[in-house]
């Protein structure tokens, strides 16, 4: 009777601690989302963001400023963030691979090589058949680096699957660069190699808002399956999971967030990869609530990522995904050395 109290209380414990980590970083997005609106080339008052909410002014240049940059900019590094990190998150805890993320394996590659056959083929592309093409790519640099790593001898492993990854990176990468200097259109391809928010506009959130949405409900409704998925296969068969339609959907979702996140601020690394692990070690192996807090902390981190790339080199901007990597890269080779060992 004792231990079933202890466990009753332990589990109530447990769901107050994740409910308030969860309104706690609601609180730090919605202060980063403050701080990216007003600071900038041209820092506005609290007056001012105040009345451009309430009253919009076409003709004020600093309302303009406000509804046409920075709060589109705002939201989309809350999209693009969550996207990414909940993305990572579907694919580590899917594969059990912690070396698993969107740029490690090669989805985004895969979908900034797209966006450059797009740009070759119609040279001003519009929004939506960027979109299309970044998705057919995440899809073509997944399947291309799962294909290379199944004739792999000793079967998968996480260096393998990062190695395969890289590999398939920089043949993507490289290939791109060869398009864009071919065709000249290395200009159009250097922003969405770099990463970055700066040149977001209304219709970038309008047509890309609906995929992210849909993708982090489906995966949302996928959570408990990832729980169980995340237990190795034969578990996950055994507790009547169907595993083969679990693994299709989560591919989807992948697929969608994933590519949606590079049609809108091109290949930014790491977010995928390092949120899903903090998210962990807060609240637990319950996909349940990795995946709701997953997101919102994967924005508020691109959020403040993207306000540190605007004043590291202020009144230049710096690549947004040049700050996480400065992020990443020393986690992933720690993830490297720690899942290394003995392979």
């Amino acid at each position: 009777m004792k231990r079933k109290s202890l466990s009753f209380v332990r589990h109530h414990y447990r769901i107050t601690y994740n409910i308030l980590t969860l309104f706690l970083f609601i609180c730090l997005s919605c202060l980063a989302i403050f701080i990216s609106i007003r600071f900038g080339a041209n820092e506005l008052t609290y007056k001012t963001i105040w009345n451009s909410l309430i009253h919009y002014d076409e003709t004020n240049n600093e309302h303009v400023i406000l509804h046409e940059l920075r709060i589109p900019r705002a939201i989309a590094g809350l999209l693009v963030g969550s996207a990414l990190a909940v993305s990572g998150a579907i694919m580590q805890g899917v594969t059990r691979n912690a070396l698993a993320s969107p740029s490690i394996l090669g989805v985004t590659s895969g979908a900034g090589f797209m966006l450059s056959i797009a740009y070759t083929l119609f040279h001003t592309p519009s929004f939506p058949m960027l979109i299309l093409f970044s998705f057919i790519g995440a899809g073509a640099g997944a399947a291309l680096v799962f294909t290379l790593i199944a004739f792999a001898k000793g079967g998968i492993t996480p260096v393998k699957l990062a190695l395969a990854g890289a590999g398939i990176s920089a043949f993507l990468s490289a290939l791109s660069t060869a398009i864009g200097l071919k065709y000249d259109i290395a200009k159009d391809l250097s922003y969405w190699y770099a990463g970055s928010l700066s040149s977001i506009q209304p219709i970038h959130i309008k047509v890309a808002f609906p995929f992210v949405i849909f993708g982090l409900l489906l995966a949302i409704i996928l959570a408990k399956s990832i729980s169980i998925m995340s237990l190795g296969e034969e578990i996950a068969t055994g507790l009547g999971q169907r595993t083969t339609v679990i693994r299709v959907l989560c591919t989807v979702t992948v697929l969608l967030l994933t590519g949606a996140a590079v049609s809108i601020a091109g290949i930014i690394g790491f977010v995928g990869l390092v949120v899903p692990h903090i998210v962990r070690a807060i609240v637990g192996v319950d996909y349940r609530w990795i995946l709701p807090i997953t997101a919102i902390i994967g924005g508020c981190l691109l959020l403040f990522a993207d306000i540190v790339a605007r004043i590291i080199m202020s009144p230049f901007e710096s690549p947004v995904g040049a700050v996480t990597a400065i992020i990443g890269v020393p986690f992933f080779l720690y993830l490297a050395r720690k899942d290394g060992r003995g392979l």
